[in-house]
C-alpha cells in the first residue's frame, strides 16, 4: 500500500506474513494435591508461529546506488524449550548504512541480560536470549532503518515446558496447605482409583484414610490391575503420516502425532525398507520434534526421492508414499516493456515454473555480466531471476532479454529525461551604440543542443555574433552594437530522446552614445614665447568635439593645432603672445570642459642689491630692532618665503614678513644673540625663482666660561683654580675675567680677583684651614658681563665632617607626663670632638621631630618631660661636632605616654551558641577585673587527647568564635584566656564537653527547591526525582510506589541532606504514586508525588463496519487498552479509495469508539483506517483487512400514495446555474470540478475532455446529487492537463459550459510567476 508523507513523499507499505499452526503438549506430574488438580485442568495448547515482512518508504526520489534496507539473510522463527537459549540472526545491507533495533511486538522491553550485537565474521546482527522463560515468548521485530525507509522482519518465539521436572521451580509454586475440612464429600470407587494413580505409594493409606476408604487391600489389587490395562498401549497413533506429491527442488513434510509410554521409546525412518541416515545427509532429511507431533523434512525433493517412507516407533509402523513430478520450464511472468526516469534504477524480473541453471541476460544481443552498473540476482528458491540497471542514462535504452536455452523473452527499456532547467536564464541588457555586450546563460546539464534566436529567427554566425559554450555556460557576444540590432533574443535547449524545446528569452536595447568629461582643462600660465597645450579626457573615444576660444570655433592653424587621439582631445599653441590669452572651451555631445590661459614672467632681483648684500652683513645690537627691506620684479607676484640658517621663518611676537607687489620687509624686533647667522629670501611663481642671501650679526654679552673648573691645589694656605674661555665672546672681543668667593652656608660673594682675557688660571691665599668655599667667574666685553661660572665646594686643607649616626634610643621609663631615654655615642666623630647630641621627638604617624631643648645635651641619657597622656611618641637622636649635627638616629619604639597596666581577669560565661557535624560556635563575655584585654586565647581538647592546642594563631578580638574543621559526632572541650600588653590572664574552662553535631531537629522536606506533586515522564527515558530535606540527625530515607517499597529496578542516591531516585529507562509499568519516607530519633515525614509514564498508544483492535444508512459507514472498534489510564487519548479516523494509495482524514479527536463516515461515493470501494493519538505520538495504524463496497443503486424501500392533483407541466429547458472555473493543480494531488444546473425531465450528462467522451472512464469519479455535478480526478498527471467540457441535454435543449485544467511541477518556477501575474485577472483554485 502506498500513502501520501506530509512532506510530499510517498510512503510504501509492503508486508508479507506466513502463519504456521503447530501443537505444543503439555503435561506435568507433582507430589502435591494442589498441583495434581491443577495439571488434571490442562490440556493440549496450539501456538501460532508467526513470520512477516513490512516496508516503509520515507523518501518520494531515491538517488543513483541508494537504496531503502534489505534482508539478505532473514531471521527465521525458533521453538525452544524452557530453560535454553534462543537466537535470531539476520544479514542486512542498504546504502546508506542501516540502523538496526530489536523490539517484542506486545511493547514489553526484552528482558534485562538479552544481547544484541554484530558478528563481524558472519556479518550478521543477533539478538541472543540466555535462559528462554514462557515469559520471553513472543513476536520479535528487526527494525533496519535509514534515511529513505524501513524494513521490518517479525518473527515469532515460542517456549515448550522442559521434559524434566524442576523440583525447585515446583517447590516455588507450593502453595499453603489446604485447610482441613471436617466433613469430606462422599466420592466413589472409581474417582478413588483415579486419585490414587497419580499419588506415590507411601501415601496412598493416608488418602484411603481421609477419604473413608476402609478396604485398603482391595483397592490396591483393583489400582494394580487398572495400571496394567494402561501400560499395554505403549504407543497410541492419533495421526498416521499422508501420502504426498511434490515438485522438483521442493520440501516435503511427513508428520504423525503420537502418544509415548515412554519417551525414550526408539523412532526409525525407512526409505523402500532402507533406514535413512539422518545424521550423514548435509540437511537432505531433518526430524523435529513438537510435543506429541513427530515430522521428517525431506528439501530440494528429485525424482530420486520418490518412494516408500516407514517410521517405526515401538511394535507400530506408519507407512506413507511420495511422489516427485517434473513438470516441464515455462515462463510464469514474462519481461514487460518500463519507463524509467533518468538516473534511476530500471527492473527486469522474470519468475520460472522450476529451477533451472544456464540463465543468460542479454542487452540488444550481448551478454550481461554483474558489475557496478547491473546487479543480477536469483531468490532463494532459485524460480525468480532479477536484472536491476542502475543509473539509467540515454545509451541505457533498447532491448533487453532473457536466455534460457532456445526460450526467450523480450522487453524494452525506454527513459524519461530529466527536464532541462535554466540554473540562471537570459537577462535583458542595455547596451549604447558601437558598444558589445554579451547575453548568458547556465543550464542544469552540459550534453545539450543549443541554437540563438532573434525575433524568433536563428541567428547565423557572423563577426558580430559569435556564440561561446563552456561547460553548462552558454553566451552569445554582440561586437559594435548598432541601433537595429535591439529585439528579443531566446536560446533555445534541446536533449537526445526528448521532443521537448526548454527556451529563455531576454531583450536588448541600443542606446544613443553620450560622452562625459573623464579628465577635464586647467587653468595655464606661460611666459611669453614659450608653448602652451590644452587637454580634455572623454569616457568613450568614438565621441568627437569642437574647441571654442572666447565663445568662438578655432580651426587649426600654423601657431595653433587642434590634436584628437582616442578619447584625448588637445589644443597646442606654439608661441604664447597677447592674442592667445582668453578663455577656451571644448564642447561634444553631452560633454564639456573649460579653462583660461594667461602669460606669466618670472621674478628678478636687482644684481647690485644682490651683491652689496653678500659683501656688507647687517649688524645690530641685542635688544635693538633688525629691518630687511628687499625690492623684486615678477609677473604675476611670486611667493616670499625667507629663512635663517635653512630654515624657513615664520611671523610671531618679534618677527613681522611685509609683502608687496614690488619688494618685501623683514622685521627682527628684540633681536638677541641667536637671531645671527645668515639669512636667505626665497621668490618663487609658477614661471621660476629667485634667491638674495645676507649675513645678519647681533652683538649681546659674551657667554659664561667653559667649566667644569680644575683646582689646582688647595691647602690651608692656598687655593689655586683653572679655567676655559668663553664658546661665544658676544659678536665683540673678551676683554678680562673676574673671580668671586662665598663661604659655604653663606650667601654673600666677595671679589677676590681679576685678570686678563689671555689668563684662564687663579690663586688666592685668603683662606682658613678647614673651612669650605665656593667660586664663580665671569667673562667682560664691551657689552657687559657674561653670567657666572660657579665652581663645586672645596675645602682648604683636609674638611671636617659631621659626626656619624648615634644607636637607636631606648624608652627606659614610661610615665603619663614623661620618659626615660638612652643612646650609645656614634662610631665616627667627624674628625673632631663631639660636642653634645639634639634629642628630638614626635607623635606616632606625624613628619614633624620638635628638639626636646635648646642646646646640645651633653650626656646619653636624658628624661624626656612635657607628654600628653594616652599619646604614642616616637623618638630620636642626633651628635653634633664643630661641623654641625650628624644624621639622626633610628626612631625609637613607639611608647604611650601613661602609666604602667595590668593583666586582665577571668573571662565569664563562656557558652556554646550554635553546631552542626563540622563546626561549634562559642561567645563569651569581657573579664570583670583586671584591665582591658586586647584580645582572648582560645583553647580546645579532643575528648580522647591530653594536650589543649590553640584555635588561632593570634589572640581573638571579638566575643565570639566559631571553631571549624571538626570529627563529626566527635566531643571537645574548650578554655578560653583574656590576653594585654601586661600579659595572659587565667585560663576558664567550658564545664562540659560538646559534641560536633547540629542541634536535634525532626525530618522536614525542603519545599524551596521546587519540589512537584505531578510528574509526567515519556516511556524510554529516564525517570529522576530528586528531593532536598533537612534534619538532624540525618534521617533515614525510604522510597515507596503505591504503599509497597521499591523493587530495585531502580538507582537511589542517598546524602545526609538529599536523595535521588532514577530509573535510565522507564516504562508504563513505573507509574504510579511514589512516596518518600525520612525517620530519625525526633520524628517522621512523607512526601507523596504521583509519577504517570507516557507512551505512544497501542492500537484499538477489532475494527467492524456496517452500511446503515446509503453512501455512508459506521465504524465502530475496541478501544486501544490505554484509553483508561490516559484520558487525553483520541482516535483518528481515515479513508483510502481502493484505486489510490491516498488516505484521506476523515476525522479528528474521536474520543468515542464508533464513527460514521459521510460522502461516500457509489460504487467504489473504501479501505478505512484507525489511528489512536495522545501527547506522546501514533499508535500503529487499525486498518480494515477487505474494502467496503458502495452500492450503486439502492431498491426502493417505501411507497407512498399521494391524492391525485391537477397535472402541472414541470418541464424546463436545461440551464446551468454555476458553471465551470479553470483549476490549476501540483502535480500528484486530486482535482475536483462541481457544477449547478437545472433541467426537467433530468438531463442527460456527459463529459469532455477536448473532444473525448470521459463520462465512463474509470480513472474518474461522477457524482450528481441535487443538481449538482461533479468529476473528480484523483491523483493527477501531467497528460491530465487541458479543456473540460460539461453538457446537459433533455428534450427541450441542451446547454454546456467549459474550464482548463493545468498541472504543474513542483518546480515549474515559470508556470508559478504567470499565475501569480494573472491572479488579479483570473480566479485559480490550488
Amino acid at each position: 500500500t502506498k500513502s501520501l508523507l506530509p512532506s510530499g513523499g510517498v510512503r510504501e507499505h509492503r508486508t508479507m506474513a506466513i502463519t504456521t499452526t503447530k501443537l505444543r503438549s503439555v503435561s506435568q506430574t507433582g507430589k502435591l494435591m494442589e498441583e495434581e488438580e491443577t495439571i488434571r485442568q490442562k490440556s493440549t495448547s496450539v501456538t501460532t508461529t508467526v513470520e512477516s515482512f513490512s516496508q516503509v518508504s520515507r523518501s518520494f526520489e531515491i538517488p543513483a546506488g541508494e537504496c531503502i534496507p534489505e534482508f539478505d539473510e532473514k531471521p527465521r522463527p525458533l521453538a525452544v524449550t524452557e530453560g535454553d537459549k534462543a537466537v535470531f540472526r539476520a544479514k542486512v545491507s542498504g546504502n546508506p548504512k542501516p540502523n538496526i533495533t530489536w523490539r517484542r511486538e506486545s511493547g514489553v522491553p526484552i528482558k534485562e541480560g538479552a544481547k544484541t550485537f554484530f558478528d563481524s565474521i558472519n556479518k550478521e546482527y543477533v539478538l541472543k536470549i540466555e535462559n528462554v522463560g514462557h515469559e520471553d515468548a513472543d513476536s520479535y521485530k528487526c527494525y533496519a532503518s535509514n534515511v529513505h525507509g524501513d524494513s521490518i522482519y517479525t518473527v515469532s518465539l515460542v517456549v515448550t515446558e522442559s521434559q524434566q521436572m524442576d523440583f525447585k521451580k515446583m517447590l516455588k509454586k507450593r502453595t499453603k496447605p489446604v485447610p482441613k475440612v471436617e466433613k469430606k464429600k462422599v466420592i466413589t470407587e472409581e474417582e478413588m482409583l483415579e486419585i490414587l494413580s497419580k499419588a506415590d505409594k507411601k501415601d496412598y493409606e493416608r488418602i484411603c484414610v481421609e477419604y473413608g476408604f476402609t478396604d485398603f487391600r482391595g483397592l490396591l489389587k483393583k489400582l494394580k490391575e487398572m495400571k496394567k490395562k494402561v501400560e499395554t498401549e505403549a504407543v497410541k497413533v492419533l495421526k498416521v503420516p499422508e501420502d504426498k506429491e511434490a515438485k522438483v527442488d521442493s520440501t516435503v513434510l511427513f508428520d504423525t502425532i503420537l502418544e509415548l509410554k515412554d519417551p525414550n521409546t526408539k523412532m526409525t525412518w525407512y526409505k523402500d525398507g532402507e533406514p535413512l541416515r539422518t545424521q550423514y545427509s548435509l540437511g537432505k532429511y531433518e526430524l523435529k520434534q513438537m510435543g506429541t507431533k513427530y515430522n521428517l523434512y525431506i528439501t530440494n525433493v528429485s525424482a530420486k526421492d520418490s518412494g516408500t517412507y516407514t517410521v517405526e516407533v515401538g511394535d507400530k509402523k506408519l507407512t506413507a508414499t511420495l511422489r516427485v513430478r517434473d513438470d516441464p520450464l515455462k515462463f510464469l511472468t514474462e519481461l514487460k516493456p518500463i519507463r524509467v526516469p533518468e538516473r534511476q534504477t530500471a527492473v527486469f524480473e522474470l519468475r520460472l515454473s522450476k529451477k533451472v541453471p544456464g540463465v543468460v541476460w542479454k542487452y540488444k544481443g550481448i551478454n550481461l555480466r554483474r558489475d557496478e552498473k547491473l546487479d543480477v540476482s536469483v531468490s532463494e528458491d532459485g524460480l525468480t531471476h532479477t536484472l536491476k540497471v542502475k543509473d539509467i542514462r540515454p545509451s541505457d535504452t533498447g532491448e533487453y532479454s532473457i536466455h534460457i536455452g532456445d526460450m526467450v523473452s523480450t522487453a524494452e527499456l525506454f527513459i524519461d529525461r530529466i527536464p532541462i532547467k535554466f540554473i540562471s536564464g537570459l537577462k535583458n541588457v542595455r547596451v549604447k551604440e558601437k558598444g558589445k555586450t554579451c547575453l548568458e546563460c547556465e543550464l542544469s546539464s552540459k550534453d545539450v543542443i543549443l541554437k540563438w534566436l532573434k525575433n524568433g529567427k536563428e541567428i547565423e554566425r557572423s563577426p558580430k555574433f559569435s556564440t561561446v559554450r563552456e561547460g553548462k555556460r552558454a553566451e552569445l557576444i554582440i561586437d559594435d552594437a548598432e541601433l537595429d540590432d535591439s529585439g528579443e533574443y531566446s536560446v533555445v535547449a534541446m536533449q537526445d530522446s526528448d521532443a521537448r524545446e526548454y527556451v529563455s528569452s531576454a531583450v536588448l536595447t541600443v542606446e544613443d552614445r553620450f560622452a562625459t568629461v573623464k579628465s577635464g582643462m586647467s587653468d595655464v600660465q606661460a611666459p611669453t614665447g614659450s608653448p602652451a597645450e590644452f587637454c580634455v579626457v572623454l569616457n568613450d573615444e568614438k565621441v568627437d568635439g569642437v574647441w571654442l576660444k572666447d565663445g568662438k570655433e578655432i580651426q587649426s592653424t600654423d601657431d595653433v593645432q587642434i590634436v584628437k587621439q582616442g578619447a584625448v582631445h588637445k589644443i597646442l599653441i606654439k608661441k604664447v603672445g597677447g592674442g592667445n590669452e582668453g578663455k577656451y572651451t571644448f564642447k561634444a555631445k553631452g560633454a564639456e570642459s573649460e579653462a583660461v590661459l594667461a602669460i606669466a614672467d618670472p621674478p628678478v632681483i636687482d644684481p647690485s642689491i644682490l651683491e652689496t648684500l653678500a659683501v656688507h652683513p647687517v649688524t645690530v645690537k641685542a635688544g635693538q630692532t633688525a629691518t630687511i627691506k628687499i625690492p623684486f620684479n615678477g609677473k604675476p607676484i611670486p611667493k616670499v618665503t625667507w629663512y635663517k640658517d635653512g630654515v624657513e621663518i615664520t611671523e610671531d611676537d618679534r618677527t613681522i614678513v611685509e609683502k608687496a607687489g614690488d619688494h618685501t620687509v623683514l622685521i627682527l624686533k628684540d633681536c638677541v644673540r641667536e637671531d645671527s647667522g645668515s639669512v636667505m629670501l626665497k621668490l618663487k611663481s609658477d614661471c621660476g625663482t629667485a634667491n638674495a642671501h645676507l649675513h645678519l650679526n647681533v652683538v649681546d654679552k659674551p657667554k659664561p666660561p667653559q667649566g667644569k673648573v680644575e683646582f689646582l691645589e688647595h691647602t690651608g694656605k692656598c687655593i689655586k683654580m683653572k679655567w676655559k674661555a668663553p664658546r661665544d665672546n658676544g659678536g665683540k672681543q673678551v676683554t678680562n675675567f673676574i673671580i668671586e668667593r662665598k663661604i659655604v652656608g653663606k650667601k654673600s660673594w666677595l671679589k677676590v680677583g681679576e685678570v686678563e682675557s689671555n689668563t684662564t688660571t687663579f690663586s688666592t691665599n685668603k683662606v682658613e684651614e678647614g673651612k669650605a668655599y665656593q667660586f664663580r667667574i665671569r667673562a667682560v666685553n664691551s657689552e657687559g658681563l657674561s653670567e657666572p661660572l660657579e665652581t663645586e665646594e672645596v675645602y682648604a686643607g683636609e674638611p671636617i665632617e659631621p659626626p656619624g649616626i648615634a644607636s637607636q634610643p631606648q624608652v627606659m621609663d614610661v610615665t603619663k607626663e614623661t620618659a626615660t631615654i638612652t643612646w650609645s655615642p656614634p662610631q665616627k666623630d667627624g674628625g673632631a670632638t663631639i660636642q653634645g647630641y639634639i634629642v628630638e621627638k614626635r607623635k606616632k604617624g606625624s613628619n614633624l621631630w620638635v628638639p626636646i631643648t635648646k642646646d646640645p645635651i651633653q650626656d646619653t641619657k636624658c628624661k624626656v618631660d612635657g607628654l600628653i597622656e594616652d599619646t604614642e611618641y616616637e623618638f630620636r637622636v642626633m651628635a653634633v661636632n664643630r661641623a654641625g649635627p650628624g644624621h639622626p638616629s633610628t626612631a625609637s619604639n613607639s611608647v604611650i605616654a601613661k602609666d604602667p597596666i595590668k593583666a586582665p581577669g577571668l573571662v565569664h560565661g563562656i557558652h556554646v551558641t550554635d553546631s552542626s557535624n563540622s563546626n561549634i560556635s562559642l561567645a563569651w563575655e569581657k573579664p570583670e577585673h583586671g584591665d582591658e584585654p586586647s584580645g582572648y586565647i582560645l583553647e580546645m581538647r579532643a575528648e580522647d587527647a591530653k594536650d589543649w592546642t590553640k584555635c588561632t594563631k593570634i589572640p581573638i578580638t571579638g566575643t565570639n568564635y566559631t571553631v571549624g574543621g571538626l570529627q563529626e559526632r566527635g566531643k571537645y572541650f574548650f578554655r578560653i584566656r583574656a590576653v594585654n600588653e601586661a600579659g595572659v590572664g587565667e585560663p576558664i574552662e567550658l564545664d562540659h564537653g560538646v559534641l560536633a553535631m547540629p542541634p536535634p531537629a525532626p525530618p522536614k522536606f525542603d519545599l524551596t527547591a521546587k519540589l512537584k506533586n505531578n510528574m509526567v515522564v515519556r516511556a524510554g527515558t529516564a525517570l529522576c526525582i530528586h528531593v532536598s530535606f533537612m534534619g538532624s540527625p540525618p534521617p533515614t530515607v525510604t522510597w515507596q510506589k503505591d504503599g509497597i517499597p521499591t523493587k530495585g529496578k531502580e538507582v537511589i542516591t542517598k546524602g545526609n541532606n538529599y536523595s535521588q531516585f532514577h530509573i535510565t529507562s522507564s516504562q508504563r509499568s513505573d507509574s504510579g504514586l511514589y512516596r518518600i519516607i525520612l525517620r530519625n530519633d525526633y520524628g517522621e515525614a512523607h512526601y507523596d508525588i504521583k509519577v504517570r509514564v507516557a507512551d505512544f498508544p497501542r492500537p484499538p483492535s477489532n475494527l467492524r463496519m456496517l452500511e446503515e444508512i446509503p453512501n455512508t459507514v459506521t465504524l465502530t472498534w475496541d478501544h486501544t487498552p490505554d484509553a483508561m489510564d490516559d484520558g487525553r487519548a483520541h482516535y483518528i479516523i481515515m479513508k483510502r479509495d481502493a484505486s489510490t494509495a491516498t488516505w484521506f482524514t476523515v476525522a479528528e479527536r474521536v474520543f468515542g469508539n464508533k464513527y460514521t463516515v459521510t460522502n461516500l461515493l457509489p460504487g467504489r470501494k473504501y479501505f478505512f483506517r484507525v489511528i489512536a493519538r495522545n501527547d506522546i505520538g501514533d499508535s500503529d495504524p487499525l486498518d480494515s483487512k477487505e474494502p467496503w463496497y458502495i452500492s450503486k443503486d439502492k431498491a426502493e424501500r417505501f411507497k407512498i400514495n399521494l391524492a391525485e392533483r391537477p397535472k402541472k407541466d414541470w418541464r424546463q429547458k436545461p440551464e446551468i446555474i454555476a458553471p465551470l472555473k479553470n483549476h490549476t493543480v501540483c502535480r500528484g494531488h486530486d482535482c475536483t470540478m462541481s457544477c449547478a444546473y437545472l433541467g426537467n425531465p433530468r438531463p442527460t450528462i456527459t463529459w469532455l475532455k477536448g473532444d473525448v467522451n470521459i463520462t465512463g472512464n474509470s480513472k474518474c469519479w461522477l457524482t450528481t446529487s441535487h443538481g449538482v455535478c461533479t468529476l473528480f480526478i484523483p491523483t493527477c498527471t501531467p497528460k491530465d492537463s487541458g479543456v473540460y467540457t460539461f453538457m446537459i441535454e433533455n428534450e427541450l435543449g441542451k446547454e454546456k459550459c467549459s474550464c482548463t485544467l493545468t498541472v504543474f511541477d513542483k518546480d515549474d518556477k515559470k508556470l508559478l510567476e504567470t499565475m501569480m501575474d494573472s491572479f488579479s485577472k483570473t480566479k485559480h483554485i490550488m
